[in-house]
Protein backbone atom coordinates (compact mmCIF):
# COMPACT_ATOMS: atom_id res chain seq x y z
CA UNK A 1 0.00 0.00 0.00
CA UNK A 2 1.55 3.63 -0.82
CA UNK A 3 1.76 6.01 1.36
CA UNK A 4 -0.98 8.13 -0.32
CA UNK A 5 -3.29 5.40 -0.12
CA UNK A 6 -2.57 4.81 3.96
CA UNK A 7 -2.68 9.07 4.62
CA UNK A 8 -6.38 8.33 2.94
CA UNK A 9 -7.27 5.99 5.28
CA UNK A 10 -6.52 7.95 8.20
CA UNK A 11 -8.40 9.63 10.44
CA UNK A 12 -8.67 13.46 10.73
CA UNK A 13 -6.88 13.44 14.15
CA UNK A 14 -4.22 10.91 12.97
CA UNK A 15 -3.71 13.13 10.14
CA UNK A 16 -3.01 16.50 11.81
CA UNK A 17 -1.08 14.52 14.35
CA UNK A 18 1.48 13.32 11.48
CA UNK A 19 1.54 16.71 9.96
CA UNK A 20 2.66 18.17 13.24
CA UNK A 21 5.22 15.09 13.55
CA UNK A 22 6.31 16.24 10.16
CA UNK A 23 6.41 19.52 10.68
CA UNK A 24 8.56 19.01 13.61
CA UNK A 25 10.67 17.09 12.56
CA UNK A 26 11.55 19.29 8.75
CA UNK A 27 11.52 22.74 11.22
CA UNK A 28 14.38 20.99 13.07
CA UNK A 29 16.35 20.37 10.22
CA UNK A 30 16.53 23.63 8.62
CA UNK A 31 19.72 23.93 7.19
CA UNK A 32 19.27 21.01 5.26
CA UNK A 33 16.58 22.55 2.84
CA UNK A 34 17.64 25.28 0.64
CA UNK A 35 15.91 28.52 -0.63
CA UNK A 36 14.96 28.12 -4.22
CA UNK A 37 16.32 31.29 -6.00
CA UNK A 38 13.28 32.57 -7.34
CA UNK A 39 11.87 32.67 -3.47
CA UNK A 40 15.49 35.06 -2.90
CA UNK A 41 14.23 37.11 -5.96
CA UNK A 42 10.97 37.55 -4.35
CA UNK A 43 12.10 38.60 -0.68
CA UNK A 44 15.10 40.85 -2.28
CA UNK A 45 12.83 42.37 -4.39
CA UNK A 46 10.07 43.33 -1.50
CA UNK A 47 13.68 44.33 0.90
CA UNK A 48 14.41 46.51 -2.13
CA UNK A 49 10.72 48.24 -2.28
CA UNK A 50 10.97 48.40 1.58
CA UNK A 51 14.39 50.14 1.41
CA UNK A 52 12.82 52.64 -1.07
CA UNK A 53 9.90 53.34 0.86
CA UNK A 54 8.00 52.23 -1.71
CA UNK A 55 6.28 49.25 0.40
CA UNK A 56 5.45 49.09 4.57
CA UNK A 57 4.21 46.81 7.12
CA UNK A 58 0.92 46.38 8.18
CA UNK A 59 -0.14 45.13 11.42
CA UNK A 60 -1.76 41.71 10.80
CA UNK A 61 -5.18 43.02 12.24
CA UNK A 62 -5.60 45.67 9.60
CA UNK A 63 -4.17 42.94 6.90
CA UNK A 64 -7.19 40.60 7.08
CA UNK A 65 -9.69 42.87 7.53
CA UNK A 66 -8.25 44.39 3.96
CA UNK A 67 -7.95 40.97 2.67
CA UNK A 68 -11.33 40.50 3.71
CA UNK A 69 -12.78 43.30 2.15
CA UNK A 70 -11.32 43.05 -0.61
CA UNK A 71 -13.18 39.31 -1.17
CA UNK A 72 -17.03 40.58 -0.29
Amino acid sequence: MSVIEQIREMSLHEKLLTMEALWEDLAGSEENVETPEWHMDILDHRERLITEGKAHFIDWEQAKREIWQETR
